[in-house]
């Protein structure tokens, strides 16, 4: 989250992990957030992060700002996935994954979509000060988006080299080529677009080997 990293949360650093999580490599990494793990977590009068109930909640109070956490990997090649539902809040909002993320810049690359039925798919640059759309000139309607409270959409990427495939529910919604960001931590993110009280609640991150033909 901008947030959640800079003035949101504590950051609690898990060296064991980072030195664990895989670059790139043969092993699958699943996350059901069962435990808080690496990811982290905290509250201030902006937003709350926290793990509960098996679910990684985020809750934006905040009008108009963007909050991210990460979840202390790193990882370069691989398919990408998060289960993402909104369960209060305005539809008008931004909500998804980071991945490939710098945390000494905040320079990310960021695939959201949106509680009425938009994609975005982008770079950010130092903590947004910078932002890039890859994928059409900025939002993008897509039917692939399950639209409203309590519905669970499921993003994926297939991220191998410069190479991105961009999944909304197995349905494609964007593709490109960008090699401007190599590997980096993962994350999650929510945006609100006017109102806060936008709560979203993320469940199974997990990042896969590409397989190779």
């Amino acid at each position: 989250m901008t947030n959640l990293r800079n003035h949101l949360f504590i950051a609690l650093i898990f060296i064991l992990a980072l030195l664990l999580a895989g670059c790139g490599g043969d092993k699958t990494y699943t996350e059901t957030f069962d435990e808080p793990g690496a990811w982290r977590t905290g509250d201030d009068a902006d937003a709350v992060g926290q793990v509960r109930d098996g679910v990684y909640d985020m809750l934006v109070e905040a009008d108009d700002v963007t909050i991210w956490t990460t979840g202390g990997q790193s990882f370069a090649d691989g398919v990408y996935e998060v289960e993402a539902t909104q369960v209060a809040g305005s539809d008008n909002n931004g909500y998804g994954m980071v991945f490939r993320l710098d945390d000494s810049k905040d320079d990310f690359y960021l695939f959201k979509i949106s509680g009425d039925g938009y994609v975005w798919i982008g770079r950010y640059h130092n903590g947004g000060a910078e932002v890039e759309p890859l994928v059409g000139e900025w939002w993008f309607e897509s039917p692939a988006v399950l639209q409203g409270l309590d519905q669970t959409n499921t993003l994926r990427v297939a991220a191998e080299g410069a190479n991105l495939i961009f999944y909304v529910n197995d349905q494609e919604v964007g593709r490109v080529t960008d090699d401007t960001f190599a590997s980096g931590d993962i994350g999650l993110l929510v945006e609100t677009l006017g109102l806060g009280g936008v709560q979203i609640q993320f469940d199974n991150f997990s990042v896969t080997p590409i397989e190779k033909q």
